[in-house]
């Protein structure tokens, strides 16, 4: 049964469209069946893992609109290693679409129902705004990871996200967990970055990944080439980044198998 991650922040720029393919991408190449939902209207994890977003027939928005299953609207990336479902410029149009709806909230939920036996884990790309895709996100995962930049304003940003997920949880998804919350971004000669770590540790103790992703002008680069970071330079810093964030959440997940 897969493991469902939303990886949200509010605040645009951190990484968590980085942070989908690539980690998507390094679970991929431990041989971990792995789906990537980009519920971002931009589709830049569509096209960061290499499939076309002007091409795909059909989307994210016919699964939460117009209730296609799942499994239809699937691509396969070869070059990334996992499913996609994509997302262009017609998720929009849902946001508008969803509010006419009954169980708005509840759509991408009951989509995944059907297909969390084939898969490990299942990674959504969340827009950057907490917006109607978001909640659906958050009301179809287990729990959230939070990648964010160690700078002044990003912890401001944390506190409304964190009262969102407090408001998911107690309406519509009292399961959801904070996954962990992943630094981006970072620039050790920065005296911010250890303040910011300081308070990160303070209030979330060991949710706090002890990866940290560094700034990698081949991270930044491999999306244009439609890869992820470890299939265009598996030797830069940034693809060993996120394959030591996947070798964590893998250790994570057998720890808390072995504790039940």
């Amino acid at each position: 049964m897969a493991r469902v991650i939303a990886i949200a922040n509010q605040k645009g720029g951190v990484g968590k469209t980085t942070t989908t393919v690539n980690l998507g991408a390094s679970l991929a190449a431990t041989k971990r069946r792995v789906m990537l939902i980009d519920l971002d209207p931009q589709g830049n994890a569509t096209m960061g893992s290499g499939v076309d977003k002007h091409q795909v027939e059909r989307s994210s928005y016919d699964v939460l609109v117009e209730n296609l299953p799942l499994t239809e609207a699937l691509e396969y990336s070869e070059t990334a290693g996992f499913h996609v479902l994509p997302s262009n410029a017609d998720l929009t149009a849902a946001e508008v679409h969803l509010l006419e709806l009954d169980d708005r909230e509840l759509r991408l939920r009951r989509a995944l129902a059907a297909v969390r036996e084939n898969f490990d884990y299942i990674l959504i790309d969340c827009p950057p705004s907490l917006n109607m895709l978001t909640v659906n996100a958050l009301a179809a995962a287990q729990s959230v990871m939070i990648p964010m930049q160690c700078e002044y304003y990003a912890l401001e940003g944390l506190s409304a996200l964190m009262n969102t997920i407090e408001s998911i949880r107690a309406r519509l998804n009292p399961q959801l967990e904070i996954e962990g919350l992943l630094r981006t971004m970072y620039d050790p000669r920065n005296k911010l970055s250890g303040q910011v770590t300081e308070q990160l540790e303070k209030y979330f103790g060991d949710k706090v990944y002890q990866t940290i992703i560094p700034r990698n002008i081949r991270l930044a680069e491999a999306p244009s080439h439609g890869l992820p970071a470890l299939h265009y330079d598996k030797f830069s810093r940034g693809a060993k980044a996120y394959l030591a964030l996947a070798g964590e959440i893998l250790r994570r997940d057998e720890q808390l198998v072995s504790a039940h």
